[in-house]
């Protein structure tokens, strides 16, 4: 192989921190798979986002020891950074990247680069939750990628099913038209890429993997999760305000706006202001309840978390999810909130109370996801309660009609 990429058909990047230990037998074998099955010509790209161990000294050995290896190093960490800056820089058709430890099995490569390659898709992506995928990992790492992909789901019409399997792949072309407009530098970059990508009308295919959990996986699951709630209610904003320039985007890519057939384009604008302010309102519970954690226990801290954010969040939906302004029955729906609060409290200390009779001592992490999820449920109860209930007849009231995005 030869690394002038203006004659390579994918480079694959692979992005390292303090890997001392995995990074030569992982490169080592993806170099071999590549010369031994890929039928493509392929370069792979070693990227070191500030390693502090003796992780760049050994990429800069295997690339001058093996063809086909390079080898890039940034002084700052970050694993979006890291992608950001050699996928905008090269001249191969096809960019990807995968995790050092290979958890993914490379007979999946072919299958993700092909429909890039043969220009049927414009992002691929590796996904552990789709039918035919074949996954080895424990309960709670299950649970929290579900839970994360669900709530993706429900507050930015994310349609893919696998934001972070970390094995993917774009056509450079497409590269190009996302990259400026994605400002995470760390692990939604994967999340914020993809919304992009699919809101300006790209093509994702998604192909089943086999998967093996690193057992000495370096991330941080609750910093990680406080991040990407983070990242959510950034983008879910941006979009809501229009501040993503989607027309241009579908111009840069060729594709042209979809209507969805069927659905009120008042429902849409709708759920996704609501989706908005209830990621906002989930990111306050949430650092509410671990405020409070301490001091009422987690009966009590869910209880007042949950009442403060429903008050703020009724407040937030009547004034800009239903376009009701003024004082008028403004008390009514505060009342008419607090029953669907009640219905959220519900569902949220049920959870508890469950994961109370499965462990006598939860970690906290798993307590955080377990009430994310119960909240996902109850916010899927309140949105339908406060169009069809609370503010079902605001057309009987003297209110400023919402504005159609």
């Amino acid at each position: 192989m030869t690394l002038a990429t203006e004659t390579i058909d994918v480079e694959i990047v692979v992005p390292v921190h303090n890997e001392e230990h995995d990074l030569a037998p992982g490169v080592h074998r993806l170099r071999d798979f590549l010369r031994r099955d890929f039928p493509f010509d392929a370069i792979i790209t070693i990227a070191d986002n500030a390693s502090t161990d003796a992780t760049w000294r050994i990429a800069e050995r295997l690339a001058v020891e093996l063809d086909g290896v390079r080898a890039v190093h940034l002084g700052a960490k970050g694993r979006g950074r890291a992608l950001q800056h050699v996928w905008a820089s090269s001249q191969a058709r096809v960019v990807a990247y995968m995790d050092v430890d290979l958890s993914t099995d490379l007979a999946a490569l072919l299958p993700l680069v092909a429909p890039l390659l043969s220009g049927h898709s414009d992002v691929a992506i590796g996904s552990r939750l789709t039918r035919g995928s074949r996954v080895v990992r424990g309960p709670k790492r299950e649970f929290i990628s579900r839970s994360y992909n669900l709530l993706l789901r429900t507050t930015l019409h994310a349609r893919f099913s696998d934001a972070q399997c970390g094995f993917k792949a774009m056509r450079t072309s497409a590269a190009r038209v996302l990259l400026p407009h994605v400002r995470d530098t760390d692990w939604f970059f994967d999340t914020e890429l993809l919304v992009l990508a699919e809101r300006a009308g790209m093509r994702i295919a998604e192909v089943p993997v086999d998967w093996v959990d690193d057992p000495d996986s370096r991330v941080e699951i609750t910093r990680t999760a406080m991040d990407d709630l983070r990242g959510i209610v950034r983008v879910g904003r941006a979009l809501v305000r229009g501040d993503l320039p989607l027309h241009d985007l579908r111009a840069a890519a060729g594709r042209e706006a979809v209507e969805v057939h069927g659905v009120p384009r008042g429902l849409v604008h709708q759920a996704a202001r609501f989706g908005a302010i209830g990621a906002a309102s989930t990111l306050a519970y949430l650092l509410l309840f671990v405020l409070l954690r301490g001091s009422t226990g987690a009966q009590g801290a869910n209880l007042l978390a949950l009442l403060i954010t429903a008050v703020a969040n009724t407040a937030a939906n009547r004034r800009f999810t239903f376009g009701v302004r003024g004082a008028s029955d403004a008390g009514k729906h505060q009342a008419q909130g607090l029953v669907v609060f009640g219905l959220g409290l519900a569902l949220t200390s049920g959870s508890l109370w469950l994961l109370s009779t499965l462990s006598t001592h939860p970690a906290r992490a798993v307590e955080l996801v377990v009430l994310v999820t119960a909240n996902l449920l109850a916010t899927v109860l309140r949105f339908v309660l406060l169009r069809r209930w609370v503010f079902g007849r605001r057309r009987n009231t003297p209110v400023i009609a919402q504005e159609q995005a």
